[in-house]
């Protein structure tokens, strides 16, 4: 056992992050490929926004069971190896922990679990969860990030914001369990589909497990990795966006929204100097009026620009919020247990 564990951390952990970002876009590929045989599933009309498309018209206990038997094996099985290395690992190295190894094993495990389930049942989560639940588990994620680094970037042009020690601490120690739910329960909710949105969102999700199989390693808090992870959403939503409602549609909300989180607050932690700073920020400025200019709507576009970060700035505010009431209930919850009970007055 001793030669096994040297011979892991002799393999540096960034290295298996460049495999594993390769492996994630070959298994995008094998989606993509296997996903010619579900051309022959006849779905219902789309009914709107809220409407989740790929589901079955007529789904049965077979379908439902098999979508949230894998996913919750896949939660239960990656919250059990978080759990593990937060109480048996607890050391950061350059190389990969055995725990590391049995995570990527896991995942990968249930990605290709996932994809049998699919061309067998065909359902995800969809069926039965709302649409918003899935893209909102997305969005804590984000909202939870800003908060865990506002002490190393700050949250508004460098800035930190005062929060609390202990929330931030709190936030820092169990976001794990959070960013694998996030994950996991995406990657569920959807089958394994070969449209472009999709293939685009699993590739995300296979990058955000990866990152997850890495916990304790310093490839996962290389902050140009995890800038990397926290500015795909913005290619993801744009994209999507011009695959579902054209060259026309709201697209521009999602590509300048979530690049005017960049400017405000992902830009700062990445060590650039002011002036490249102030050049990206006028890049973002320029961009944002030709494309509201092209489109006849400039006085707009300050409006539609700045929705997305506003809903998660006041999001952290509330998360931060949230936190420390909930961990100043806790401390008083501990401290009636441990006060000892008032002495008898002697008679």
């Amino acid at each position: 056992m001793a030669w096994r564990e040297t011979s892991l951390r002799s393999m540096s952990a960034g290295r298996a992050l460049v495999l594993g970002v390769a492996a994630s876009a070959v298994m995008t590929a094998l989606v993509w490929l296997l996903g010619q045989r579900l051309h022959g599933i006849t779905l219902l009309p789309d009914q709107g926004a809220s409407w989740y498309y790929w589901k079955l018209p007529d789904p049965t206990v077979w379908t439902r069971l098999s979508a949230w038997t894998g996913y919750a094996a896949h939660q239960v099985a990656f919250w059990g190896l978080i759990y593990y290395a937060q109480t048996r690992v607890r050391r950061y190295t350059t190389g990969l922990h055995p725990v590391n190894v049995a995570a990527l094993v896991v995942n990968t495990a249930f990605i290709a679990l996932h994809t049998l389930q699919t061309h067998l049942f065909y359902d995800g989560l969809a069926q039965d969860v709302s649409i918003f639940s899935s893209q909102g588990s997305v969005i804590l994620l984000l909202v939870v990030v800003l908060l865990m680094e506002n002490r190393r970037r700050g949250l508004f042009l460098g800035k930190p914001v005062p929060f609390g020690r202990a929330v931030v601490d709190f936030a820092r120690r169990y976001h794990g369990y959070l960013f694998s739910w996030a994950a996991v329960y995406t990657f569920w909710y959807h089958p394994m589909e070969a449209t472009s949105g999709h293939l685009i969102g699993f590739f995300y999700m296979f990058l955000l497990l990866l990152q997850g199989s890495l916990f304790l390693t310093r490839a996962h808090t290389n902050r140009w990795w995890t800038f990397t992870l926290e500015a795909m959403v913005a290619v993801h939503g744009t994209l999507v966006a011009v695959m579902t409602s054209g060259p026309d549609g709201a697209w521009p909300m999602f590509l300048f929204g979530f690049l005017g989180v960049f400017v405000i607050t992902q830009m700062h932690g990445l060590g650039l100097s002011a002036a490249t700073r102030w050049v990206l920020a006028g890049c973002y400025v320029a961009g944002a009026m030709v494309v509201y200019g092209l489109r006849g709507d400039l006085a707009g576009a300050a409006g539609e620009a700045i929705r997305i970060p506003a809903i998660e700035y006041v999001l952290v505010g509330v998360l931060a919020l949230l936190l420390w009431l909930g961990l100043r209930a806790a401390a008083g919850i501990r401290r009636g247990k441990v006060s000892p009970p008032p002495s008898r007055a002697s008679s």
